[in-house]
């Protein structure tokens, strides 16, 4: 049977307590009066009492419909004695027990004990000092020496396609969508798990061990979810995967009294998603939500009839029927039911109006909110929603792609937290790698979130949101033994595992040491934690912006308070990084009198004019205390369309996209000429200025094309209001851009390359490709594949000899560069990763080099093994105000193949140079940092030095 939406529906159903009703007061005439006529009636039809000689009717199935309908109204609820069981159900026989000594183990909220974990079965036996005897006895204990390492629990994503979305994307292995429908509850996301997705053992790598699998979000109701453990199972299939399957699952009756009652999970969506899909307004969608739960509930109450019939012994009253049941709403029945955990991907207010309404209307609670962005604009309207305030799973700084998620704060966490709602931090894998969940949470730190909570957010709420709080998220005696030794805090930017156990299973494969000990594996641990890194990071004080935030409504202003075109002295100062003789870059730290806090810098003009002790020279000052700050050169951003769309998924606020040359879609008005990005550029927009205050001073930008030629990209500064303003175009013409690789519907990769060789070989003196040609202007080619890398190695030596010239090539994006990295070194070729830490999103990116704990290298450390000019881009507007988080990521990732000033040059002078900056335009540009230098967590951005603009502008 299946819901047709076009069918007539009954009214909504609204339950009234039984309590409600009035009580009366029957005399005893009345009473006996209506037993006698009751009696009356019961004998006309035949009912038989206990006191008859006649045979009383009951069905030969009674006792299965009785268990049945018993099972109805109970809730999911673990076992009795689940707690202290000693073998998981998803235990596998050989097994080792594993002893971890010596570990920091992290017990949620600020509880966390330096002690040793023991793991057997598949759980958690001990915890903080474990007995001799436990294990003495055990043959073939493995035990783990964590040297002071961080201990927590596996990490729980609560929104994830992993396996669903494929990773690399292949048309053949996409499964989150069914476009069949806008109400579909009996769809599986099981159905569409593929067991041999890349991502796993990525994700894993991350920490993470757990993963709600939902389907996507083009339908209200797009189906139902599954919680699974990452590790592929002896079994090898998608189902040895799940964790506590419902019963039923496997084609059980589903009536069997002695069965757990185990909770199912269900993905709703609202808003633009299945609206755009299907063609309809928010109002569609809420019908269609109360059209569907008005079904559910004639199923539900004919149940309920029929069982109360049955429990009273009626059986002559439903003889002639079965069980009401409807396979295409049984799960939406169960929702009612409150069997459900119900996930709902909702950005605005308005939407979660409609929804909370909806659970009050019919009465089911929703487990959390999903993308949520404008959930901390509205905690009291959360907690109007039946059964309380669901939790939100959020991203933390992930926004303003469509006008939903235009309101999204990097403060929403905190402002949540403080309202008493449960965050929840997650990938949404692929939209973000799963690997980096734990970022997630670090962000959410950084930016004011509880820390505790912040480790939470990815650990035990998850798993209470899932219904898996007795087993999953805590490192309890009786949970499951997933379990992660992290090589630093792992609020730490760049905490990596060095080990992972899902149910007590070693998931990471290396080589470490092992020493046998009196029949005991000893085992130390590779790639050693960092003493210094083992403490919670600094995190710098955002009230005031959060507070700003909620002032505004979501949308506070992002403009600087002061504008100084005079004089600013920085007092307080640790240092500031310069260039030396040598030309490189620095941290010059202050020592006066044998302090380190007490370094002067005067800027005129926007210009420093004296470092040191300066407050001698300066004359009417805007004094400000960096209270034990830097200053560090400004930052500049490549590689995403910053500053030509405000929200990309809305054109009227976009450039728009270059005319593909392989499609002869150019007008002649063009008359041959090169898209510059320059004329596009939008001043003002949120994430310019977002990443402007985060200390991106700097915008390279080419145009936006989906094919072979994008155009000429432009340098300008993200602070500037407009393009007449002094200084605000920093260079017009930066580099030429286009992309060769299988995207879309561009033509084969040798017609790209082909097609590029008659651009650069025909090209005449005057011609903007003859500049390219003879290095006048660079060429960013934007490239994954090795192979497409050497093709075009030998390209621009051919074009070299046709000419007698030398071009300056990059190549950005550059998954696999590391393969060919000798060769590009050999020829003067630069590299701009990005994203800096590598995802296989798709085929031309598989062989990437995803780093420790999988790889010892990364695609960083390789390149620069060869000397190999490299720089840092990233792929989305709102990732731009990470790049100072994706500097210190990389300089920790190198573990010491980097120097300091090398890994902010990543990020500033050397990706300048590789797009073709001259040096003078950008060396001005400096940003001041509060609180701590470049590389500290805990640094706060106050104010933004340019010479260029004349000015230091003060936040």
């Amino acid at each position: 049977m299946s819901l047709k939406l076009e069918d007539d529906v009954l009214p909504a159903y609204t339950y009234i307590p039984p309590a409600a009703a009035p009580r009366r007061r029957w005399k005893l005439t009345r009473l006996l009066t209506l037993a006698i006529a009751s009696y009356g009636i019961a004998r006309f039809y035949g009912v038989q009492f206990p006191w008859s000689h006649h045979p009383v009717y009951r069905p030969a199935n009674a006792d299965r419909i009785l268990a049945q309908c018993r099972a109805l109204p109970l809730l999911p609820t673990p076992p009795a004695g689940f707690a202290e069981r000693t073998e998981s159900d998803r235990f596998e026989p050989d097994t080792p027990p594993t002893l971890i000594v010596n570990g920091t183990i992290w017990l949620g909220g600020d509880r966390s004990v330096v002690g040793e974990l023991y793991m057997d079965g598949g759980v958690i036996r001990a915890i903080g000092y474990v007995p001799k005897e436990l294990y003495e006895n055990e043959p073939g204990v493995v035990v783990v020496n964590a040297q002071g390492s961080w201990v927590t629990p596996g990490l729980v994503d609560l929104h994830s396609h992993l396996g669903v979305y494929s990773s690399p994307s292949l048309n053949g292995a996409s499964d989150g969508n069914s476009m069949l429908g806008t109400i579909q509850p009996w769809l599986r996301s099981l159905d569409g798990l593929n067991t041999h997705d890349m991502a796993y053992s990525r994700s894993i790598a991350g920490g993470v061990t757990s993963s709600l699998i939902l389907p996507g979000s083009a339908n209200n109701i797009g189906g139902q979810a599954f919680m699974i453990k990452l590790r592929q199972t002896k079994k090898k299939s998608s189902s040895a995967m799940v964790l506590e399957p419902p019963y039923g699952l496997w084609g059980e009756d589903g009536d069997d009294s002695e069965a757990p009652v185990r909770w199912r999970h269900m993905k709703h969506a609202c808003g633009e998603n299945p609206s755009s899909t299907y063609h309809m307004t928010r109002m569609d969608s809420i019908w269609y939500f109360r059209q569907a739960y008005a079904a559910a509930t004639v199923v539900r109450d004919a149940q309920d009839a029929y069982c109360a019939s049955a429990l009273s012994g009626d059986w002559l009253q439903i003889a002639d029927q079965s069980f009401p049941y409807d396979l295409a709403l049984e799960a939406l029945v169960d929702t009612l039911r409150g069997k459900v955990k119900v996930n709902v991907h909702c950005y605005e207010a308005v939407d979660f109006d409609g929804i909370v309404r909806l659970t009050n209307e019919f009465q089911f609670p929703v487990a959390a909110f999903h993308h949520a962005h404008e959930a901390y604009l509205v905690p009291d309207l959360l907690k109007k929603a039946w059964g309380g305030a669901p939790a939100i799973a959020m991203f933390a700084t992930k926004a303003r792609k469509k006008r939903e998620a235009y309101l999204g704060s990097e403060f929403a966490a905190k402002i949540l937290a403080d309202n008493g709602i449960p965050v929840v931090m997650k990938s949404d894998h692929p939209v973000l790698d799963s690997r980096y969940l734990m970022f997630e949470a670090q962000q959410a730190y950084f930016y004011g979130l509880n820390a505790s909570l912040a480790l939470a957010s990815v650990t035990s709420t998850p798993a209470d949101a899932a219904g898996f709080s007795h087993r999953l998220g805590r490192l309890k005696v009786g949970h499951d033994a997933d379990v992660v030794v992290w090589d630093s805090h792992p609020l730490q930017l760049g905490a990596t595992p060095l080990q992972v156990y899902i149910d007590g299973i070693a998931q990471l494969s290396y080589a470490p040491e092992v020493v046998v000990d009196g029949g005991l594996k000893r085992i130390a641990l590779k790639n050693q934690p960092v003493d210094e890194l083992q403490v919670r990071p600094a995190a710098a004080d955002y009230e005031e912006e959060a507070q700003n935030t909620l002032k505004y409504d979501g949308d506070p202003p992002l403009g600087p308070k002061e504008v100084r075109e005079g004089e600013v002295l920085f007092t307080n100062v640790l240092s500031v990084w310069q260039h030396d003789a040598s030309n490189e870059l620095q941290e010059q730290l202050f020592n006066v009198e044998g302090t380190m806090t007490s370094g002067e810098v005067l800027v005129k003009n926007g210009d420093i004019v004296c470092t040191g002790s300066c407050s001698g020279l300066a004359s009417s000052a805007r004094v400000v205390d960096l209270e034990g700050g830097s200053l560090a050169p400004g930052l500049t951003s490549y590689g995403s369309p910053l500053g030509l769309m405000d929200i990309p998924f809305e054109s009227s606020t976009n450039d728009g996209v270059v005319f593909d040359l392989f499609g002869n879609l150019a007008p002649s008005v063009l008359g041959g000429q090169i898209i510059r990005a320059v004329d596009g550029v939008q001043f003002g927009g949120k994430s310019m200025l977002i990443a402007h205050r985060a200390g991106v001073s700097t915008a390279v930008t080419a145009p936006t094309g989906r094919g072979f030629l994008s155009g000429l990209s432009g340098a300008f500064r993200t602070g500037a209001w407009n393009k007449a303003e002094k200084g605000s175009v920093v260079m017009p013409v930066t580099a030429m851009h286009i992309a060769i690789g299988h995207r879309g519907s561009t033509p084969s990769v040798s017609a790209q390359v082909a097609g590029l060789r008659h651009l650069l070989s025909a090209s005449k003196e005057g011609d903007t490709w003859w500049e390219v040609a003879h290095g006048s202007i660079p060429l960013i080619i934007e490239v994954q594949s090795a192979d497409i890398m050497s093709t075009l190695i030998l390209l621009k030596k051919e074009i070299e000899i046709q000419f007698g010239s030398t071009m300056k090539l990059s190549f950005a994006g550059a998954n696999e560069a590391w393969m060919v990295a000798k060769n590009i070194a050999d020829d003067g070729i630069g590299v701009i990763l990005a994203p800096s830490r590598t995802f296989p999103g798709e085929w031309e990116q598989m062989r990437t080099l995803p780093g420790i704990p999988i790889t010892e290298e990364t695609n960083l450390s390789a390149l620069l093994a060869y000397n190999v000019t490299v720089a840092i881009g990233i792929k989305n507007d709102a990732e731009a105000r990470n790049l100072r988080f994706d500097a210190i990521w990389a300089y920790r990732d190198a573990h010491g193949k980097m120097t300091k000033g090398q890994a902010l040059e990543l990020v500033s002078y050397t990706v300048n140079k590789l797009l073709g900056l001259h040096e003078s335009n950008t060396r001005g540009d400096f940003v001041a940092y509060k609180g701590g230098d470049f590389f500290s967590t805990g640094a706060k951005v106050v104010g933004v030095l340019s010479a260029g603009r004349g000015i230091t502008e003060l936040f």
